[in-house]
Formats: C-alpha cells, structure tokens, sequence
C-alpha cells in the first residue's frame, strides 16, 4: 500500500483498522462511530458518551477521536489507543461503567474488558486501571494483517509528548526517541516464534535454523 502520508489517507485507515478490530476483537458488533482526528492535550485519544456527539440526515453517532499530534507513533501503540477507546465504546453498548470520578478513574470493569480485547492493562493512582499496552493477541493481529505505521503527525506545543495509552495520561516536555515497530521471528522448521523491536539475527536451537520474519 501507498505510504500513510496524507491527512485523508490516514483518516481513512484508521476507519479500515476500526473496522478490522471490531471484527477481530468484537465479533462485529459495534456500529462505526465517527472517527476523528484532533488535538487531545494530555491524552493520546477519547471516546464521547453521547450517541449523537455527530448528526446527519442518515443518522447519529458516536466520536471516537485519536490525537492528532501521536500519530507517528509505532503502529501497534496506535492500534493500542484505538482499541482502548472501542473498549469503552463496547462497554457503554453493554451497559457497563468503567468509568468513575467524572469519568476519569477507570474501574477494574474496564480493565477486565480491555484485558479480554487484546491489551494488556496497568494501574495509575490517580486515573485506575488507564494505561493500556497491545497485548500478545493485538500484536499478533497487526503483524499477520500487514499494519503499517502513519507517517504524518501533527506539530504540536513545542514537542509535546504523553505517556501511556488512552484518554488520561501524563505529560512530558521533551520528546523522547521514538521505538521501533514489533517484528515477529519465526523458524521455518517447528513454527516456534519470538519478537523483537528490531532487526536481528537469531536461530532456533531446536531446529539449528536461522529464524526469519513472519510475512
């Protein structure tokens, strides 16, 4: 695929991705929200309790908003914000408050719900069960569908950065040296696997067989 560059190009791949993830993850119950791309301080992306936060002739709908200026990040951790607010999303569909305190502190409803859709999930003391990573599942999942990272990112507030995964984090004033993509090792003999932020050159001692890159 052509580079992710453009504005448009990457508004509308984060609707494919939304709409991979949801079949993934979701076993495709979620209606598509719309889906935005705006400046978040102090927050990586949001999801709006409001079904009509967005109208039309053909009906409303719910926002889902990744911050403009993180989307140079590696793909996974965009993937990551993504999912974390589809959490939210499937929760509300359901019923469930995974949110307290203003909806700001998030409850261990959420966390066994993100924990269940492919993130792996850590404790804030002041915002709960908030910072969520690409669990083993999600890594898996953008590395067998080809997920490619977004070139283009808003300049924002001097170089600005957050920490974290979601709609409440940290901030940061310098900007620190971006990681790179996950890849996936695997030996071409027994299948067994490892993964690495990498390149590298490594075997499988079982085998006696370098490992090469899953395609």
């Amino acid at each position: 695929m052509k580079q992710l560059t453009s504005y448009n190009r990457v508004a509308g791949y984060l609707n494919k991705m939304f709409d991979m993830l949801n079949a993934e993850f979701f076993e495709g119950t979620l209606s598509r929200p719309t889906i935005t791309i705006q400046s978040t301080p102090r927050a990586y992306g949001h999801f709006s309790l409001r079904d009509n936060t967005w109208v039309s002739a053909v009906g409303d709908t719910h926002e889902i908003n990744i911050g403009a200026g993180t989307l140079a990040r590696p793909i996974e951790e965009v993937a990551a914000t993504l999912l974390h607010e589809m959490v939210h999303y499937f929760n509300y569909e359901n019923g469930v408050q995974d949110c307290s305190r203003g909806n700001t502190y998030h409850n261990k409803r959420f966390k066994a719900a993100a924990e269940a859709h492919g993130l792996t999930v850590t404790h804030s003391d002041k915002y709960g069960w908030s910072h969520t990573a690409p669990g083993d599942a999600l890594l898996d999942f953008i590395l067998e569908n080809g997920l490619t990272d977004i070139l283009i990112n808003r300049n924002e507030y001097g170089g600005f950065q957050v920490t974290g995964t979601g709609k409440h984090s940290s901030t940061e004033t310098t900007t620190p040296r971006r990681p790179s993509s996950t890849r996936k090792y695997i030996c071409p003999c027994c299948g067994n696997s490892v993964r690495a932020t990498k390149t590298v050159n490594i075997a499988c001692l079982d085998c006696d067989v370098q490992m090469v890159v899953a395609g």
